[in-house]
Formats: structure tokens, C-alpha cells, sequence
């Protein structure tokens, strides 16, 4: 097991932010909504225990179809208030779209400090004092501001509403928090999913990839510095759009955002979840920047991408539809029947993601 390797599991199989059943009682929520399933039958289609992107529901008497999501992005915003705030709202607005929706309403909570504390935004933000000489020092409020234009930029990008929300200066951390909730209205006949579907379905990539949200690279020793991701306001507009577009073909068979630890991430669970593998050659995927690693592709966090799965006989038809709104698209690879995922780099292996570690790794990932 590489570090890259390790760095991958851990956050796959380890790190809460991809296991929340860990400390969260989903088997409550599934026997709750189970009984109120009594009242409203069929609602809900997608709920919390379903290791998806975000929940779908049906308007009872109708055929409005809804999808919402809820994604939390405090850390970052020590760093980089304005971007953290911006990419949360971005992320679960991606979330949405995932699932075969346009994002229409976002709510938003905003948690932090007394208004006229002054806070260290920048690289010393977590250490409480400043000693790179790069952070800025500001209000509580000044920081709440940046954040909240974060997220009515991205709204206004996106072409979505701000309909409420909450806030709270009782907070004592250094860490604020940024909380935002997404609506959206399915497009889609019947909501996309994110697990695999079919050994040999093409993997098709929207948007590009960058050396920004490199966290869990940080994490794993393999960069000297952390890049939280930074904002990509016309690029979410253009992959949303792209995205939409390809969705309009009909032959979508499964759909993920790229969030937290990147393109590995979103294929191994996109294969674990449905039972298969994947082989993924990372030269093929949309670079902003030469100098970028095959690590960095395989793990960096940058926003504004999705990852499509098509049978083989129609990716011209549903790359035609990306490009016809100027997406930036590559077939990346396929799903395969096995039971691990591969990601190559120009021949060479660059890690090996298996769906069911050994007791004896993840007992060293969890050391």
C-alpha cells in the first residue's frame, strides 16, 4: 500500500466525511421514515441511507419530482472564507445536479464568533497567531461577509435563489460554521444514482482538473502545504449546463459529483456501491496545468467537474451534447467486473483501490 494509496482509503473508509453511518444512526431515520411512508407512500425515492448524492422526493398528487441536498464547509473557511463558502454552496448545488436536477433554492447557516472579535483568516488561521505574515486579521464580521458573498456569488452564477437561512454569533471555536442547503427539480425521467450499473460502461469526466483541494494529499504527507479549492464560478455555470445537456440524451446510467478526494473517490465508491470495478487512465483527464502530478489528478478536490457513466455505442452522442454548451470533456475509462478500482497513469499503476480492504488494512489505516 503507497502513500497515495493509504492517503485514498483512509478517507474512503476511514474519515468520517465518507463514512457518516459511523456516527450517525441512519437504521433510526430508515424506520422513521418507513412509518411516515404510511402517510405519504412512494415519496421518498433517495433518502439517507442510500450512500448517494443527495435525497429525491416525489410531491405527493403530482409529478413534481424534488431533490435537496445539505453539505457543511467550516474548515476551509478558516483559510479562505470567501472560496470555502463559494465551493460549499458549489458543491451541494453539484450534488443536485448529480441526481438528475437543476438547483433552483439554497438556505444557509452561518455559525461564528461574537461580531467584534477579531479572527486570523490565512494559513495561521488555525494556529491562533500569525507567523507566515501573509494572514490578514479582521472582525468576526468582516469574515461573516466574505462568506456570505461566497455563497450569493455562487448563486448568482449558478441561477440560484437564497430563500433563508439561519445565523449565530454564539460560537467560541476558531472554526466557523458554513452550512447550506440545496433544492432542485428533477429534469431527469426518474433520478439518477450514483452507483455502477454495467461492467464496460464508459466513465466520461465534465470540467477540469487542477492542483487546488489538495486536503487529503496534505493529510498523507504528500504536498508541503494545503490549497483548499478554490472557487470556479463560470466553470460550475458551464459544467452545470454541460452536464444538463447530456442528461437530455436519456442514456445517463449513473452520475456523481467530484467533491472530497477527487476522481478516486468518486469512481471507488461509484464501483463499491454497485458491486463492480473501474480502470481509470488519469493522462486522460482535462488538466488546467502541466505541472500537475498523476497524484493530483487522482485525488485533488478542484471544483466544477462531474463524471457521467454511458454505455459504450453512446458516448459520441452524449459527448456531442456536453460540447454543444462547451464542456470540457475526455472519456476517462470504464466500469469492469472486478472487485477492486485500477488508476493508471501513462502505463503505470498509480494506485490500486480495493472494495473490501483486509481487517489487517484498515486496522493500519485507522493506526
Amino acid at each position: 500500500m503507497n502513500k497515495v494509496e493509504k492517503a485514498l482509503m483512509h478517507a474512503l473508509f476511514v474519515h468520517l466525511h465518507h463514512n457518516t453511518d459511523k456516527a450517525i444512526d441512519f437504521g433510526l431515520f430508515k424506520q422513521l421514515n418507513q412509518k411516515i411512508d404510511q402517510m405519504w407512500p412512494g415519496a421518498l425515492l433517495i433518502g439517507p441511507d442510500a450512500n448517494d448524492d443527495a435525497a429525491v422526493v416525489k410531491i405527493p398528487d403530482t409529478d413534481c419530482f424534488i431533490t435537496a441536498k445539505m453539505e457543511s464547509h467550516c474548515s476551509p473557511c478558516v483559510p479562505r472564507p470567501y472560496d470555502a463558502a463559494a465551493t460549499g454552496a458549489g458543491g451541494a448545488m453539484r450534488d443536485v445536479v448529480a441526481m438528475g436536477a437543476r438547483p433552483m433554492f439554497l438556505l444557509d447557516f452561518i455559525g461564528t464568533r461574537p461580531l467584534e472579535e477579531e479572527v486570523i483568516v490565512g494559513p495561521c488561521g488555525f494556529e491562533g497567531k500569525c507567523t507566515c505574515g501573509k494572514c490578514e486579521i479582521m472582525t468576526s464580521k468582516d469574515r461573516v461577509n466574505l462568506m456570505l458573498k461566497g455563497i450569493a456569488d455562487m448563486c448568482e452564477s449558478m441561477g440560484v435563489f437564497v430563500v433563508g437561512g439561519g445565523f449565530s454569533t454564539s460560537f467560541s471555536d476558531i472554526v466557523p460554521a458554513t452550512v447550506v442547503s440545496v433544492i432542485g427539480k428533477q429534469v431527469t425521467e426518474k433520478p439518477l444514482t450514483k452507483p455502477a450499473k454495467s461492467s464496460g460502461d464508459k466513465i466520461i469526466i465534465v470540467g477540469e482538473t487542477g492542483t487546488d483541494g489538495n486536503d487529503t494529499l496534505y493529510r498523507a504527507g504528500l504536498v508541503s502545504s494545503m490549497e483548499p479549492a478554490i472557487a470556479c464560478f463560470k466553470e460550475e455555470k458551464l459544467t452545470m449546463e454541460a452536464t444538463l445537456a447530456a442528461f437530455t440524451t436519456g442514456k445517463i446510467k449513473a452520475c456523481s459529483d467530484l467533491g472530497a478526494a477527487g476522481i478516486g473517490a468518486a469512481v471507488c465508491e461509484s464501483a463499491r456501491f454497485g458491486g463492480l470495478g473501474a480502470k481509470i487512465q488519469l493522462d486522460k483527464v482535462p488538466v488546467k496545468t502541466g505541472n500537475i502530478t498523476p497524484e493530483e489528478i487522482f485525488i485533488c478536490e478542484t471544483q466544477a467537474r462531474m463524471l457521467l457513466q454511458v454505455e459504450p455505442q453512446d458516448v459520441d452522442e452524449v459527448l456531442e451534447a456536453i460540447r454543444s454548451k462547451n464542456g470540457i470533456t475526455a472519456v476517462i475509462g470504464e466500469i469492469t467486473d472486478q472487485d477492486h478500482s485500477i488508476f493508471e497513469y501513462q502505463g503505470q499503476v498509480i494506485a490500486t483501490i480495493p472494495n473490501k480492504p483486509s481487517a489487517e488494512v484498515l486496522q493500519e489505516l485507522m493506526a
